[in-house]
Order: C-alpha cells, then sequence, then structure tokens
C-alpha cells in the first residue's frame, strides 16, 4: 500500500484533492483556555522521492526546545488566519517565501502536550532545490525527512524532556526522535494518505 500511495503519479494533486473533500477535526476554544499555534507541512520531491521539510528548534526557544518541528509558531495579532500565521512564520524561520508554497490544504487540530497549544496545521508543495535561509535563533537545523518513513511500524518511545519521561508515538531519523504533536500530526496526514489506495 505504501508503495502504491508514494507512486502515484501526481501526489500534490491527490493531496490537494483529499484535502478539499474532507472536513478536518477543529478543538474548539470558546473559553481560551488554550495558545494557538500554526505550522506548515512542506512537501518535496527530492530526484523520485517525496520528502517533507522538518526544522530542529534552537535550545534556546522558551517552548519546544531542541524538538523536530514544522516550520510554525504562535499566532499573532497581525495574522489574518491561522494559515497566514503558517506562512509568516515559515517565511522568519527558514526564509521560504508565501509565493513559493502551493498550500494544498488543513489537517486537524492537535494539542501539544507540555505547553498547552493547539496546532492548526497545513500542507504546501513546495520548490526544489530552495535555498533556505536558517534564522539561527529559531532553527538549529532543517532537516528534510523521506515521506515513506512514516508508513513504516509505529514506535511508542520514552522521550525525557525537561526533566519528565513522556511515552508517545514517535519517529527515528538520523539520530532524531520525531515524537508529540509533530507525530500525531504525521499519523494524521498518512492516514488521510492511506485514502489513496481505497
Amino acid at each position: 500500500m505504501r508503495d502504491e500511495i508514494l507512486d502515484h503519479e501526481d501526489l500534490p494533486s491527490h493531496i490537494l484533492e483529499l484535502l478539499r473533500r474532507r472536513k478536518p477535526t477543529l478543538i474548539e476554544d470558546r473559553e481560551a483556555l488554550y495558545r494557538h499555534g500554526a505550522v506548515l507541512i512542506p512537501l518535496f520531491m527530492e530526484g523520485e522521492e517525496y520528502k517533507i521539510l522538518f526544522t530542529k528548534r534552537s535550545d534556546t526557544l522558551e517552548d519546544h526546545r531542541g524538538q523536530m518541528s514544522f516550520p510554525g509558531g504562535r499566532i499573532d495579532e497581525k495574522d489574518c488566519s491561522f494559515l497566514d500565521a503558517a506562512l509568516r512564520e515559515s517565511e522568519e524561520e527558514i526564509g521560504l517565501a508565501r509565493r513559493n508554497v502551493t498550500v494544498l490544504g488543513r489537517l486537524d487540530d492537535v494539542r501539544t502536550l507540555s505547553s498547552n497549544y493547539v496546532i492548526h496545521s497545513f500542507v504546501g508543495r513546495i520548490p526544489h532545490p530552495y535555498e533556505f535561509r536558517a534564522n539561527s535563533a529559531e532553527v538549529e537545523r532543517i532537516i528534510p525527512v523521506p515521506l515513506r518513513l512514516f508508513f513504516g511500524k509505529e514506535e511508542i518511545l520514552p522521550v525525557e524532556y525537561e526533566g519528565m519521561i513522556y511515552r508517545n508515538l514517535s519517529y527515528t531519523f538520523s539520530g532524531e526522535i520525531i515524537w508529540g504533536a509533530t507525530a500525531r500530526i504525521m499519523r494524521n496526514f498518512v492516514g488521510i494518505l492511506r485514502a489513496l489506495a481505497e
């Protein structure tokens, strides 16, 4: 099933259609109990393989320091929408101009485990190659990860973060652990992609 999906002739167009047809699950916050952030899931093709662009967050950040994540961040008053925030943050963090992002759609909202955020996530196709400019104050490095990794066996791993041990869905790539809300966003994305094989 994995190869049938990943070798799809025009995967981004099919993702666009899948996300257009489904209604994302949104987390309501009528009592303003949560903080809100938005992320972009940048999809691109390198050679014959689709990849997702991740960032490793700087150790100096207030929230989620040192974690693997997507480009994105908290919602500002100047943002017109959650999508606007995701695109703004992507430009600020990695130099990805919004004009170079083809937005394919929105995924389900996800809550963080440790910081009381609701994360609003959007999939976007980006060009490759691209001259990224990582903002060293926020991003330690930029890490492309093959999309096929997330179709493999899921792991529940203990992750130590700021003195706490979290047992959570995790994916491992090149010595880095993708866990928490980021891993759950990818599980949601892959679950939607599996509909391509049905």
